[in-house]
């Protein structure tokens, strides 16, 4: 009950009609009044023959006779301009003007301050201050709920900003670096500093890779927030995926001296997916296990499914978990040690990508500690629709 008061319309209502109360109640009193103003000077001025008469009649219980009628119009004054009600209520009616004007926009300014409040927070939004927030009025209802929901839309927009700034100065660092080492070899090269042999052929080759990785990853990035990123579904097994991924990265996986598995619960149906893109997720997800959590000589991945949904687990035993255990690990260009040394890192967009890919699939990832103390990222992804 309390809420629809709080409502606009409500308001605007019940502020109309108090000030037509206000203003019928002024208009009454003032013609109460005069009227009696009016009728004791009347009274006063009476001959006392007439007065006497007067009281006679009210006294038997006569309140308006042809006779008291008769001794009103006698004894009226003759210099009265107009008849006695026309002008009662002609000065009730000048009376109840100055109220309803007050009254009507003492209403107007109670209603529309908060409004004036947000659209002057909205100028200074629109000029690029985004720590500015609109007051929110004091009462709960409609008024209440914009400026709440304004705040919390230029809250957003201050992240947004945030994060584009953070963004393009981890892109700008991205490009550079290997860019600057590009020059600098091609450089000596030139200048007869080093060798123009196989091993620095390679060494810029590994450059260029790094960087044309980094740009298709933004690129793919950029499209899927744009929707334009397709998906080829077709049924696919994530078991022999899995296997195949720990394949790949057999030698990588020997060299940090990791022990790898694939454990599988059960029958694990075929889910409807993009096989490139599915390879993609779990190639992401196997690297950032050998890049931060070779110390724990442990990676396992493993498959389960429900009713309703396939779930794939990559569980590491590195040390850092405590870190690693934060949703904002899926930021773009987010990495453990919050720097952007790539002795110990990637570019930051790994399991951004991973992200991106499960949910254009209808899945959701997510990450915890592992049972061995590391990290346990999960992925659920919906099985094929059935008919």
């Amino acid at each position: 009950m309390a809420r629809r008061l709080d409502r606009i319309w409500v308001r605007f209502g019940l502020g109309i009609a108090c000030t037509v109360l206000v203003t019928v109640a002024v208009l009454g009193g003032t013609i109460f009044t005069y009227g009696h103003l009016q009728f004791a000077r009347f009274y006063k001025a009476l001959p006392a023959e007439a007065r006497g008469e007067l009281e006679i009649l009210r006294a038997q219980g006569q309140v308006w006779t042809p006779r008291i009628a008769a001794i009103y119009t006698q004894y009226r004054p003759e210099d009265t301009p107009w008849d006695v009600d026309a002008l009662t209520i002609l000065v009730g009616l000048l009376a109840c003007l100055p109220v309803g004007l007050i009254s009507g926009f003492w209403i107007s300014r109670m209603v529309t301050r908060p409004i004036s409040a947000i659209a002057g927070t909205a100028g200074r939004v629109a000029l690029g201050d985004f720590t500015a927030r609109a007051q929110v009025p004091r009462s709960s209802g409609e008024l209440t709920e914009l400026a709440q929901d304004f705040n919390k839309m230029v809250q957003a927009l201050e992240s947004l900003e945030r994060e584009r700034k953070s963004t393009l100065a981890a892109l700008s660092h991205e490009l550079r670096t290997p860019l600057a080492v590009q020059q600098a070899r091609l450089h000596a090269l030139c200048d007869g500093v080093i060798v123009a042999d196989e091993t620095e052929f390679r060494r810029l080759l590994d450059q260029s890779q790094h960087l044309s990785r980094l740009v298709n990853d933004l690129h793919m990035l950029s499209v899927a927030d744009a929707g334009r990123l397709s998906l080829q579904r077709v049924p696919l097994n994530l078991a022999a995926l899995a296997q195949d991924c720990l394949h790949d990265h057999a030698s990588r996986l020997a060299e940090q001296g990791m022990h790898a598995e694939l454990v599988t619960q059960g029958t694990v149906p075929h889910i409807l997916a993009d096989a490139d893109r599915m390879r993609q997720v779990l190639n992401n997800l196997v690297e950032n296990a050998i890049r931060y959590a070779h110390d724990g000589g442990w990676l396992q991945i493993t498959l389960a499914a429900t009713q309703e949904e396939v779930r794939l687990t990559v569980s590491d035993a590195g040390k850092h978990a405590a870190a690693r255990v934060d949703e904002r690990i899926f930021e773009r260009f987010a990495r453990l040690e919050g720097s952007r040394n790539r002795a110990t890192g990637g570019s930051g967009l790994g399991l951004s990508i991973v992200q991106t890919l499960v949910e254009l699939h209808g899945g959701k990832v997510g990450v915890a500690p592992s049972i061995r103390g590391g990290t346990c990222f999960t992925v659920c992804l919906p099985l094929i629709p059935r008919d």
